[in-house]
């Protein structure tokens, strides 16, 4: 299917997300000079912003990835109760890790992932997130970099999915309702 089928709008074209992710790569290269600086990734929805942020990132530093499956009862999967699907390929302890996240909303999943990083000792642990949807939180989860705060909305693009798809369109956008909401 044609992604403008199911497009209600552009909530970031891509000249903007690329203007803040140069800034936040600005940002976190003058906060971590001199550090070991860790980027690790939350796959899959992460990889395109962890691509273009570590581009503007004028420090040394060195990537990983970690696959997170959240699990929950019913409909209400993001309850914080994480299994980790790939792990790490190198320890953490003592580094300067920045979680590279694409989209942090209720945060139940997201602090699960902090409290088990935390037990692996880093110098220090901090999340980056593209998108930040704030009206949704229910759980207080420390943001030290933010994108963009977006509405409510069910986004798609630039690494989001829809249904495993889209994810390599360069913008964010914002799925029509008739299409997220019609009766499975």
């Amino acid at each position: 299917m044609d992604y403008r089928n199911i497009l209600a709008e552009v909530l970031v074209p891509e000249d903007k997300l690329q203007a803040r992710i140069k800034e936040l790569g600005l940002t976190i290269s003058q906060d971590y000079a001199g550090q070991d600086l860790l980027l690790l990734c939350i796959l899959r929805g992460g990889v395109m912003f962890l691509c273009d942020l570590m581009r503007q990132i004028t420090i040394p530093h060195a990537i990983d990835f970690m696959a997170i499956s959240s699990y929950g009862a019913g409909a209400r999967k993001s309850l914080g109760q994480v299994r980790i699907t790939l792990d790490l390929n190198q320890s953490i302890e003592g580094r300067h890790v920045l979680v590279v996240e694409d989209i942090v909303d209720t945060g139940h999943t997201i602090g699960a992932v902090l409290e088990l990083l935390e037990a692996r000792r880093p110098a220090s642990l901090k999340v980056c997130t593209l998108l930040d949807k704030s009206e949704r939180r229910e759980v207080v989860v420390p943001l030290h970099y933010v994108g963009f705060d977006i509405p409510n909305k069910f986004v798609f693009g630039y690494g989001l999915d829809l249904d495993e798809l889209y994810r390599n369109l360069p913008f964010i956008g914002v799925v029509k309702p008739e299409v997220y909401l019609k009766p499975e």
